[in-house]
């Protein structure tokens, strides 16, 4: 039995595969490239190794891809194997056994539950905090996430290995509930703690983002691109951001190129990486900016991932890529295929109901909202969705427009007055509203 350098207590009787987990939870928590190779090290020096199946498993849900279901899935049941080998394993591992079983379910919120629990007495136990943090964050709950790392972060000590990753997660958890100088002097604490913490750089860009502070928001991210630039395809959406300050600048060539060649670098099919192209894309053009053909390369893939709703927030941005394209049939199943997500019981599937439906029948131009308190349900359910408050935004915006194509101006401006509870007004929301002749008093 032993502690790592995360305060896990793993069953190994390998150093080797202990070191190679360490560098595995590293990776996580740095958004770094190698984190895959460092899991297939764990598990080549210690084939039952309990928790490098788990975090296996754990990884194939989060990219939430419907055909990684059943390798999650088959992880979990090597995990067990493992517990069976090591007689039981660990407390510790038998917790995030459970946790991946709950997930693999379909149950994140459970899982997260469980891991939150089950390490209530050590909640600063790095990998069950960095993976409860994860899945609250793909399920909205702002709210979970603050509280486990509120928690965490209570007597810190400051030369633990996780305490800058973890302030960084703290300081985003502040921001996400719109306690912007609390969220700016913790991801400033995390990253002085931890210069590679990407969280924390990222969590201080959002308190830039969401209070209008563009040219302070451009230089931290441009201090910090050495930093960023090293992670996997995580500093993709730190270029979004990047982006989504010049756009608010009005440097429409240089968005464009920032998009070019760092939101858009590569043709892949990650949702994240598709989320990132697809809003930045669609404010682009609500702003006026040409943005040619590169819609194609997103309406393609999103084309390819017509029937998948393993994560609402990722199927309605794939709507989004083929209504901007004119890809009605693609775009008609993917509705489809929301509708009937919505009658399943897992988490997706109530969030296909409470907002995903009626949220893909706005993008796909076939309903607005037919009064203010449904706009006002709406808006109240879109962190449901998932993802943060800069990224929901894209929803928010989506819905004033579609409200404001309408004609209902009070509409607009009721969206608008909800949005800035936690957002700086802008020129793109400025620019919808002049579309139906409103604006907000100051």
């Amino acid at each position: 039995m032993k502690r790592d350098g995360y305060d896990l207590v793993t069953s190994t009787d390998s150093s080797e595969a202990q070191r190679a987990f360490e560098n595995a939870v590293l990776g996580l928590a740095t958004h770094r490239p190698n984190t895959g190779l460092a899991v297939q090290a764990t598990l080549a020096a210690d084939s039952h190794h309990v928790a490098g199946h788990a975090l296996k498993g754990f990884a194939n849900l989060i990219l939430a891809r419907s055909e990684l279901g059943a390798t999650a899935a088959s992880a979990l049941n090597d995990a067990r194997d493992a517990l069976s080998v090591k007689a039981g394993g660990t407390t510790d591992e038998r917790v995030l056994v459970t946790a991946l079983d709950a997930a693999v379910e379909g149950g994140f919120s459970h899982a997260a539950d469980i891991l939150d629990d089950g390490f209530e007495n050590r909640p600063t136990t790095f990998l069950p905090f960095k993976i409860s943090q994860a899945l609250r964050f793909m399920l909205g709950d702002a709210a979970g996430m603050l509280k486990a790392s509120t928690r965490a972060v209570k007597d810190l000590d400051t030369g633990s290995r996780a305490a800058g990753f973890l302030l960084g997660c703290h300081a985003f958890s502040l921001e996400e509930h719109g306690r912007y100088s609390e969220a700016l002097v913790a991801g400033q604490r995390a990253v002085a703690l931890q210069p590679d913490d990407s969280w924390g750089l990222h969590a201080v860009s959002h308190v830039f983002e969401m209070c209008g502070d563009t040219g302070e928001g451009i230089d931290w991210l441009e201090g910090s691109r050495t930093a960023w630039s090293r992670c996997n395809n995580f500093s993709f959406h730190m270029a979004w951001h990047l982006g989504l300050l010049h756009l608010e600048r009005g440097d429409d060539d240089r968005v464009l190129q920032i998009y070019d060649d760092e939101v858009r670098p590569q043709q892949t099919d990650d949702f994240r990486d598709m989320a990132n192209a697809v809003s930045l894309l669609w404010r682009m053009e609500q702003s006026g900016v040409h943005v040619g053909d590169r819609w194609m390369d997103v309406a393609d893939v999103a084309y390819r991932r017509r029937t998948d709703t393993t994560l609402i927030f990722a199927a309605l941005h794939n709507l989004a890529a083929m209504v901007a394209v004119g890809e009605r049939e693609g775009a008609a199943e993917l509705v489809a295929q929301i509708d009937a997500k919505a009658l399943g019981m897992d988490d997706q599937a109530r969030i296909a109901a409470e907002i995903g439906v009626p949220m893909a029948r706005v993008l796909a131009g076939l309903d607005a909202p037919a009064d203010r308190r449904m706009i006002d349900r709406m808006v109240a359910n879109l962190p449901k969705i998932g993802g943060s408050n800069a990224q929901r935004d894209f929803f928010v915006l989506a819905l004033a427009k579609a409200v404001g194509a309408g004609g209902d101006d009070a509409a607009v401006s009721q969206i608008g007055r909800i949005r800035q509870q936690l957002k700086a007004d802008d020129r793109l929301f400025k620019t919808i509203e002049r579309t139906v002749g409103t604006r907000l008093p100051a």
